[in-house]
């Protein structure tokens, strides 16, 4: 993504600030009571919204989630939230459509308490208390038997086989309680998740008997799953008449609007109204073949346009480059901070219209740097032309931009990254094109009869059902709808046959193109906007083109939908990046991995081997500044750069493919877009790289490619998870490493059971080359404060 993430749209969105309600009311109460229609029925009404209302904001990245879901009761919305601090939010829908979307609130919270939204003559009053409403979701049992209902859909005890599963396998689940059942189901669903998790639901496929294991206290069904697809599966039991469910956690997944992770589940009372929670189970397709270099890649992570300026010739030039209808701005200094547009830095209030002259022959300057490193394969964000300095507000999907050099350069880039080993993964956007482009061309820029030329729709446009208008408005800004509102992403409509030849269908389609240019695969842009017979379709010519030609859909949420065989073969690891930079953090390291924990069982093997793994990208802040460096305090700048190392250390000792956004590995800082962007510091021309990190980071990456187990190695349960320390082992073939991290301050020793077949030992240590030899199946290891060590055993 460029402009807006997946899951960050934000209040000043053009379609949103027209819902702003000024009038809108917050206020702290001493107590929040819902009416019920016991105490007030006369007073009872209709919710006001036919939609399902959300708090959306700073404490959810403004996304959609059920965790803060609000429940009507009588007269009002209710929500209980366990917040600390000040956030900002909004009350909307799943589809920020602008009738459900209200008031924008900023609220000091103070741990468990209750938000009660009422409205008044349309206009939403908000009142924060004390924990006061009795959520039925939440409700805990009190029946002995309900309350030791058991299942761990990670334990191979009470689910078999172990995580996602080929088509046509048959599932055996087991539910275990103390004696007291008269009655035991299993169900079965079908989810439906579309777009950006805006459509979430559960279709009913079957219900499955459960028979009693004879002499045990376990209930036990079998279900074979024909078709590929999620699923969801939950079990309902009868105790005493009365009717319960054993159903998912209520652990949050990172960017997921599905609450919980998996594992250990939670026993409920059947209660109207409730929200069912299943496990998740996905099935994908039995010939799911993902390239086989993938689990090896390590990513070098570029935006163009802040690299290396290799060719000063090709700069943007002031008073000649158009940006739309207005002109640009060109940073002097290679080392300037990007510009802030509002901001007072003294920039026009232009977004994404400064540039600092990066270029291809700047990245073919630098193949030799890269390969240094360590990194075997390029993903570059787009290349081609644009107005912008992101480049996603593409222009002509068939040429680079001229300010980054031309089509030739890109295949010597390719050729020249083939000669050193390393691949180049190209990126566009098919969800959308810029409005100042060839096929749209709002400002009138370009002779190729665009479909909105001169803010006029033109019914004759070979383009003109690339886009749906609404000429009934006189706005141009609303005659056509702009991707997250953002009126120069013009939505592309995907159901154009032309527009689906043009992309994928022709023999000299953009995806095809490309490829034969020389790119080794595609990163597709905003995946969850682009209906899923695309992406299948799509799939198909990517691999009747190339083979091993990788797919990698930028997915922010859980992505099981998109690695069931039929679509991607990867996807960008946001849920990795939140939980190995929360863990680095200080978080409890049980609660960042659950979600981790999560992947492993929903992604099939394939995939989750070939997770573009990342901690930075061009759409969040740097991972020092997430990990506390803000730029004025050198104590913190020092303790998140040794954060950094410990979430590399984890992120190069597991599996997927660990990506390295250009110049996290010597520093490179920044918050939110577009400080995220700034320029590498080349030593050439004034910038001081931290090369002490860089030695680490090389060190890390040498690692990972020395130790095939590291890359390869097969991953269960950890061996040990508290607090602090992650245990991990991997095994390949003979060889065995144990891996472990430690977030705390000190270092710890830690001793650890290992599982069977590992060997006694000795186990060296790969990074000093120590060793230490298992007693009684027991091996203690020392963990450094704030890093890792990794110990690999059993090589021939």
């Amino acid at each position: 993504m460029h402009v807006l993430p997946a899951l960050l749209l934000p209040p000043t969105l053009p379609g949103l600030r027209k819902r702003l309600l000024a009038a809108a009311v917050i206020s702290m109460v001493a107590g929040i009571v819902a009416s019920t229609p016991a105490d007030a029925w006369a007073a009872c009404s209709e919710a006001p919204q036919a939609a399902q209302l959300f708090v959306r904001g700073t404490m959810n990245n403004w996304g959609v989630a059920d965790a803060y879901k609000l429940a009507w009761q009588c007269d009002a919305y209710f929500l209980n939230v366990d917040l600390n601090g000040k956030y900002e939010f909004k009350i909307g829908d799943a589809a920020w459509s602008e009738q459900a979307t209200f008031g924008t609130f900023h609220q000091q919270f103070a741990g468990a308490q209750t938000i009660k939204v009422s409205f008044d003559h349309g206009k939403p009053q908000i009142a924060v208390g004390p924990r006061s409403y009795v959520d039925p979701d939440t409700a805990v049992p009190t029946d002995p038997v309900a309350m030791s209902l058991a299942h761990d859909s990670r334990s191979l005890a009470d689910k078999a086989p172990f995580g996602a599963v080929k088509a046509g396998s048959e599932v055996t689940l087991n539910l275990a309680a103390l004696p007291g059942i008269t009655k035991a189901t299993l169900v079965i669903e079908r989810r439906t998740l579309e777009g950006n998790q805006e459509v979430l639901s559960y279709a009913p496929v079957a219900r499955v008997a459960m028979q009693r294991q004879p002499g045990k206290n376990r209930w036990s069904a079998t279900y074979r799953y024909a078709d590929i697809g999620v699923y969801g599966y939950h079990f309902e039991v009868e105790i005493k008449g009365r009717k319960y469910l054993y159903q998912n956690n209520r652990q949050p997944l990172y960017w997921t609007r599905e609450q919980g992770v998996n594992g250990i589940g939670t026993a409920q009372a059947v209660v109207t109204g409730q929200t069912i929670r299943p496990f998740r189970q996905t099935v994908y397709a039995p010939d799911f073949q993902v390239p086989a270099w993938a689990s090896d890649a390590v990513y070098y992570y570029i935006f163009p346009e802040r690299f290396r300026n290799g060719d000063r010739a090709n700069d943007p030039k002031p008073g000649v480059t158009r940006y739309h209808d207005q002109g640009i701005e060109l940073h002097a200094n290679w080392l300037d901070k990007p510009y802030r547009p509002r901001s007072g830095d003294g920039s026009d209030n232009l977004d994404n219209n400064d540039f600092f002259g990066g270029d291809l022959q700047g990245v073919i300057d630098k193949l030799d740097y890269i390969r240094d490193l360590g990194a075997n394969t390029i993903y570059m964000t787009p290349v081609f032309q644009a107005a912008s300095n992101h480049k996603y507000d593409t222009a002509d999907f068939r040429n680079i931009d001229p300010h980054f050099g031309s089509n030739a350069d890109f295949t010597r880039l390719t050729v020249e990254a083939k000669k050193r080993g390393i691949r180049v993964i190209a990126d566009a956007s098919f969800n959308h094109s810029g409005s100042d482009s060839v096929y749209f061309d709002r400002y009138a820029n370009y002779h190729a009869q665009g479909a909105f030329r001169g803010e006029h729709v033109d019914p004759a446009s070979p383009y003109a059902d690339w886009y749906v208008f609404d000429t009934k408005q006189t706005d141009p800004n609303r005659q056509y709808k702009g991707w997250g509102g953002t009126v120069d992403l013009p939505e592309l409509n995907k159901n154009s046959p032309s527009y689906r030849q043009f992309a994928y269908g022709a023999p000299d389609s953009i995806t095809r193109l490309w490829l034969q240019r020389g790119a080794s695969g595609w990163r597709m842009d905003v995946a969850p906007w682009v209906p899923d017979d695309f992406w299948r379709e799509w799939r198909k010519v990517v691999k009747a083109e190339r083979s091993d030609a990788l797919t990698v859909a930028e997915t922010w949420f859980d992505s099981s939908k998109f690695l069931l065989g039929d679509t991607f073969d990867s996807t960008m690891n946001y849920i990795f990046r939140n939980a190995v930079l929360d863990y680095a953090s200080g978080v409890k390291a049980g609660t960042a991995y659950a979600s981790i924990e999560m992947m492993r069982e929903a992604y099939p093997p394939q995939a989750f081997y070939a997770l573009m793994n990342l901690l930075s990208t061009h759409d969040q802040a740097r991972s020092l500044h997430v990990l506390g460096d803000h730029g004025n305090d050198p104590a913190a700048a020092a303790l998140a750069r040794q954060r950094l190392r410990l979430a590399m250390f984890f992120q190069m000792t597991f599996p997927g493919s660990p990506a390295v956004y250009y110049g996290d590995e010597v520093g490179v800082n920044g918050g939110d877009d577009p400080l995220n962007r700034a320029t590498y510091p080349w030593a050439d021309l004034g910038g001081k790289p931290d090369l002490a990190l860089l030695a680490d980071v090389k060190a890390l990456i040498a690692m990972r490619a020395a130790h095939p187990v590291l890359r390869h190695g097969s991953i269960d349960a950890p061996l040990l998870l508290d607090d602090h320390v992650v245990v991990l082992a991997r095994r390949d073939g003979g060889t065995w490493a144990i891996t472990a991290t430690n977030n705390a301050a000190t270092a710890t020793t830690v001793t650890v059971t290992l599982p069977a077949g590992a060997p006694a030992g000795p186990y060296v240590n790969a990074l000093d080359g120590g060793t230490a030899t298992a007693q009684d199946g027991r091996l203690t290891l020392h963990i450094p404060a704030l890093f890792g060590a990794v110990v690999i055993g059993g090589a021939k």
